[in-house]
This record gives structure tokens, sequence and C-alpha cells, in this order.
């Protein structure tokens, strides 16, 4: 068994045999071997000849035996240590388990519960260690097992003696003392009398690292990572993994200050803040939070699983609607959707308290819906009940379900709120299934998904005449295919129509004002949709689509900084959304805000990569996620991004014209305006968007674009003369079911 200087003897110290090599790094070796004194397996760790050259077999095992007083059920303890035949060596119990690192490189970032979990078990060791003045020196996750699910700290003592070397021929064996990624700033700085408020800076390395799947500073040399340390600011916790608390996120900022005395005083009062109670909005006494489950279709005809997913979504965007409760957002619910998992399980991954589960049965005219609030902390049902009813029950059944909610977890409603949680309704089931049905299909980004649901709304109001968000849902659909893909007047008529109805029938209904204002948009009468988005806003705060249509609207009108604030504004209603805090990272990018721009790109990264998760061919959120991958300088995988979306969606107009914003950032001016020129033939034509385009700003010049830009307009203008005639005579406006 070859050292990487020499030869290991079979047998070191007449008492440990060697049985093969277990791990290889820069500075030691370590071997499985049988401590044939004591009839046991260990692990021998030998030190490269180099480095223990340079450190002197005195220093070696003074801070060796120093260590080696640490008894505590989180350390590898050290069993032995010595010199043999010019070997320094060291024995520790032999650990069944990973290391950290095998598991971060198995498991990705970590569900939010364990990555405390264990980060907590490590400060209770180092706690203990600081206690009798033991600095460790090298807390990373490669000097963590796992054993059983516990984790053990190992290699203390060896940092410290590695440490007085430093100077010496140590350096030239190519090995670091500490690791860059996890290293203190000042222990990067060449301080030696370090105290454990270093190993505190280190261990919130760790667990941000097992939060989001990589440390706050990377770099591309060890160099470059040192000097991030002193330059920059990690990304926020709370924007990457949005279920962890704003007390978790400030434990773990502090803990990461540059200044040691601006960190907690000892590991221990790090620890505290990562306490259970202080794990997730679920913990936090003065929010309850809850996540609402996909209902599983127990029906016997699976197509009625529409039904369910809509029930499902129902509830939630009745519940999103109450300021005193956190609610976890469909896409992040609907992860979970025909998987078998342990409640606690999922409720910490999601960093909440309760969840809501249930099932949905039909039988000809008869419903069974069951449901169940559980509280994830101590596994109890807070509520459950089954409900045996007619399906003309149905909206009765989610009123109590969502009143039952609001009894079980305490919460004091405002009188608008107590109107609002009861969503506008129809008295025809049949009406409503064809809404659900439609809802389904919209959140499909695609000009054939969003005819289907345009079909399904009008088939709802054909059913039920004076159904207020069938109209709301219909203007989205007509208003989205005019406004992202191609220009069509029958789009823009129906949904003015659609808008201007749902307005009428229900004035409180935000988002009917909110459509309304979409619809006005693809009419371009700016002011009078800005002013029915504002409207929205008032009536519901909650309400996602009202802040990101008022940004879309300020940005193409030139206001990119409102535009950008209010886009961040709507990415904090939903932190799954991808889209907002992408458009927010351009704009701050075009305003030469560099560190807004990454801030919100890498929250961007994180949404979407969730995001693709649940639907891998997700074009939408490939193309968008590309343009923030190149200027986050990941070249190879947003090229990779931007290959796949262009293959999923070659003719698709909002591809075409993302790719054209892509490529004209990276400096490929002609394939820019020859995906431009595509898209406009394919009908794509809004010209007052890509008028205001950051990303177009190094094509705006060139006399192919400024062409492009003329032909665009005139065709806008062309389109739009009869939707405006039949907006002089409102009593033409009509929709039909097809």
């Amino acid at each position: 068994m070859p050292d990487i200087n020499g030869a290991v003897p079979a047998i070191i110290a007449g008492n440990y045999r060697m049985e093969g090599e277990i791990g290889r790094g820069g500075m030691a070796v370590v071997y499985r071997a049988y401590d044939t004194r004591h009839d046991r397996t260990v692990a021998v760790k030998t030190l490269n000849p180099n480095v223990a050259a340079s450190l002197g077999k005195d220093r070696f095992l003074f801070e060796i035996r120093t260590a080696a007083r640490l008894n505590h059920p989180h350390i590898v303890a050290l069993y032995d240590s010595g010199e043999y035949e010019g070997l320094l060596y060291y024995v520790m119990p032999f650990v069944e388990g990973p290391t950290l690192r095998d598991h971060l490189r198995k498991s990705g970032r970590l569900p939010v519960d364990e990555g405390l979990r264990l980060a907590t078990q490590v400060a209770g060791a180092l706690d203990y260690a600081h206690r009798l003045n033991i600095v460790h020196r090298d807390i990373k996750p490669e000097n963590v097992m796992l054993h059983e699910g516990e984790a053990l700290v190992t290699d203390f003592g060896i940092a410290k003696a590695l440490s007085s070397a430093r100077g010496s021929t140590l350096t030239q064996t190519g090995a670091s003392i500490g690791t860059p990624a996890y290293m203190s700033p000042e222990q990067a700085a060449g301080q030696t009398d370090l105290d454990g408020r270093s190993d505190q800076y280190s261990l919130a390395c760790v667990l941000y690292e097992l939060l989001t799947g990589e440390p706050p500073f990377v770099g591309d040399s060890a160099q470059a990572l040192i000097a991030k340390r002193f330059t920059h600011k990690p990304p926020s916790l709370r924007n990457t993994v949005p279920s962890i608390t704003e007390v978790v996120a400030l434990a773990v900022s502090r803990a990461l200050s540059l200044e040691a005395t601006d960190r907690f005083a000892t590991v221990g009062e790090f620890a505290s803040a990562l306490e259970p109670r202080q794990r997730g909005p679920q913990f936090d006494d003065t929010k309850p939070s809850i996540a609402v489950l996909p209902f599983s279709n127990m029906s016997a005809d699976a197509e009625n699983e529409f039904f369910s997913d809509g029930v499902t979504e129902e509830i939630i965007n009745a519940l999103s609607r109450i300021q005193a409760l956190e609610v976890v957002s469909r896409r992040s619910a609907f992860v979970y959707k025909g998987k078998d998992l342990d409640m606690r399980a999922i409720g910490n991954e999601l960093g909440v308290r309760n969840l809501l589960a249930g099932s949905v049965r039909r039988s000809g005219n008869r419903l069974r819906v069951s449901a169940e609030l559980i509280d994830v902390e101590t596994g109890y049902h807070l509520w459950s009940e089954r409900f045996d009813r007619e399906m003309s029950d149905i909206f009765a059944i989610q009123d109590e379900i969502a009143s039952n909610i609001v009894t079980a977890l305490q919460l004091v409603l405002t009188d608008r709120e107590q109107v609002v949680v009861k969503s506008a309704r129809t008295g025809s089931v049949r009406a409503y299934e064809y809404y659900l049905r439609g809802k389904q299909l919209r959140h499909t980004f695609r000009p054939d998904a969003l005819e289907a649901g345009e079909d399904c709304f009008r088939r709802a109001i054909a059913l039920d005449p004076n159904y207020a968000l069938a109209f709301t849902s219909l203007a989205e659909c007509s208003a989205t295919r005019d406004l992202y893909f191609t220009t069509d007047a029958e789009a823009v008529e129906q949904a003015d129509a659609a808008s201007r109805k749902a307005v009428e029938l229900d004035p409180n209904l935000a988002e009917a004002h909110s459509a309304r204002g979409l619809a006005l948009m693809s009419l371009e009468r700016w002011d009078e949709a800005a002013a029915e988005l504002l409207i929205a806003m008032d009536l519901d705060p909650s309400l996602f689509e009202a802040p990101y249509t008022y940004a879309r609207l300020l940005n193409l009108l030139g206001k990119p900084e409102t535009a950008a604030k209010y886009f961040e504004i709507a990415a904090d209603l939903d932190h799954d959304d991808y889209q907002a805090v992408t458009l927010a990272s351009g704009i701050y990018n075009g305003l030469q805000r560099p560190e807004d721009a990454e801030r919100t790109g890498r929250r961007a990264i994180e949404a979407i990569e969730r995001a693709l998760v649940c639907e891998p061919n997700d074009v939408r959120a490939l193309y968008l996620g590309a343009g923030i991958l190149d200027r986050l300088g990941r070249d190879n995988e947003a090229n990779q991004w931007a290959d796949q979306a262009q293959e999923i969606a070659p003719d698709d107009t909002p591809t075409l014209y993302n790719l054209a914003c892509f490529h004209a950032v990276a400096g490929r001016g002609d394939k820019a305006l020859d995906l431009l020129e595509r898209a406009a033939d394919r009908g794509w034509n809004r010209s007052e968007w890509a008028s205001h385009d950051s990303d177009l700003d190094s094509i705006r010049a060139n006399p192919r674009f400024v062409k492009l830009l003329e032909k665009l307009r005139a065709s806008v203008v062309a389109a739009h003369t009869t939707a405006r005639r039949s907006d002089e005579h409102p009593s033409q406006q009509t929709v039909v079911a097809k």
C-alpha cells in the first residue's frame, strides 16, 4: 500500500495491521486497519512524509494529545498517535458511514430540518471543544462523518498542528491549511490566534451549503474565492430557501459576518438560533403557516383528477387571502403530488407548521371529500372531517374546510378577508367543472393550451352567464395569447369584452380588475390599464398577477426602476414564480446595478431549477434561465438551456424573442436579428416591449433592427384597428361558446 511519497508498513507500531486504503488527500492517507491489541477495526491516518517533516514529531504529537482530551458524542475520538519508521500517524474509531460531503453529492441540498439538525449537532461538538480552548480550524463537509444519521466531527487538532508549520516547506507540498470555501476572514488573512468564532464562521458556511447546495462564496481559484469573502455579501438565504424563517436567516448572516466581533459570542449561541422552534414559519408563534397538499383523486375515473386538483387550488387561493397566515404556493405544494412521504418530513421541507391533506371521490352526482389538518411538529390531527354530499355542495364544502382551518389555527379575519376568502361562485356545478378544466390548461404557457382553456371558460359562461371568475379567466387567456404569442384582433376583442363583463358582475373582485388591466394593455390604453391594476392591488394585496402585470406595463412605458420594484413585490408574493424575479434581474442589469442584478438573478435560478424539477420541459423557464445563467458567467449551462428551449419549441414566438435577447446580450447580433425576424414572420409584433428591452441594446442601432421595429409598429396599428372599432360600440361585444 504505497503512500504519497513512500510505502506504508503492513503493520504499524506492532499493533495496527493495515487492511486497505479508504481515503486520500493532499496531506494524508486513511487506512482501514485491525487493532490487534484491542481486537477492533480502526481507521489509521498517516501524514504525507513532506507534511510530517515540516511539522516535526514533537509539535504534531503535542497537538494530537491535546485533542485526545475531547470526549463528546458528536466528536470522533482519538485512540492513539505516534511516529513509526518516519511516519506520523493517529488512530480513530472506524466509522461506518459517509462523510457529509458524500451525503451532499448524493442528495444535493438537504431538507431544511435535516440541515439544521446536523448543523446543531456539529455546533454542540464545537461548543464543547471551545470550552476546553480547542479550536478546530478546518470545519468542512469532509471533516464531518455521518453514522446512523448523526454528525461526528473528525480531525480535531490537525489543523492547529499544521498551522505551526506555516512559512515552512509545508506550503511547497501544495497542501492548504484550512479550506478556502469555509475559511473565516481572519484565518484567510493569516491570523494564528484564532478563537471559536472562526469555527462558527466555517460552520455557517457549511450550513449555508447544506441548505442551498453550494457554499456562500464560490470562485475560479482559491485567491478569487477568498477575495470575494472580503468584498461581497453572500446571497440571502431567504431568497434561496423561502421556507427558512427570518430569524434563522439572520442568524446565519450574523455568523458569516466579516468581523469576528459581529458574530455570536459563542457557537453555542449560534446553535440556539437554530433550535426547532426557529426552523421555519411553522415555529413562529406570531404567524401560523400551512401547506395544502394535492387532494388525491379516489374516483373510479382517473380523468376526474382535474377536479381534485382544482379543489386543492381553490382552497389554496382562499387561504392565501388571509394576511395572518403563511400559505405555501401551488407550485411548491404540487411537487408532492402522488408521493407517499412522511407528513413531518414534508412539513419540515416546506417550512410549515401545518399540513392539510385530503381526497376527493365522485360517483355520479355524489361527492365524498375527506380532509385532515395536521400539526407537523406533534403529528396530531387538529381537525378532520369527511363530507358526503351532493355535487352541488362542493362550494359549501370548500367554505367549511377553510372555516375549520381558520378556527383550528385561531385566526382572526378582517371584514375584507371574510368577503374575499369566499370566491365568486356559480350556481352551476357543470360550469364549475369547465372552469376548473380551463384553469388547469391556463397553467401551461402554450398558445394551444390557452385556446383550449378559452373554450372551457366560454362553455362555463354559456352555462352561467353571471360567472365573474369565468369571464376573468377568459380575459386573461385571450390577452396572454395576444401579448405573448401573436397579435390577434379577435383575442383582443374577446379579452376586452370578457374583462369588462367581469368587472361589471363583481366590482369587488380583484382578479377581475387585474384581468381588465391586462386586456387594456392589449388595447394600448396604458393609463386605464394602470388604474385597473392599482385597484386590483388595493382590493387584494396578496394577488400576484396585479403587481406582476403592473411591472410589465411600467417597463414597456420606459420606467424600469419602478418596474423592478413591482417585479420584486410580485416575487415576494409567490416565492416559486421565476418570471418576476428574472425580469427584475434583467432590468437591474440594464440599469448597471450589478449587485441587485446578481441578487435577483441567483434567486431566479433557484426558482427556475425548482420549476424544472416539476416540469423538465418548461420552455419558458429554460429560455429565461439561459439569459440569467449567461449574466452569472455560467456560459455552458446557459447555452445548454437555450438549445433545449429551441429544440422543444422551435417556432414558439416568445421562445424566439427571448432567445434573440439571449444572443444579443452575448454579442451574437446577427443570430439575435435572425430570431427576431423569424418571430415577426410568425406573427409576433410587440414593438413597445422591444423598444425598451435593455437586452436588445447591442443591436438597437443596427439598420435591420430599425427596419424591423418600424414594420412591427405598423402591423400593431393595423391589427388593433378592429378591436378599437368594437370598443366604440360596446353593445356589439359578445362572448360566444364554441
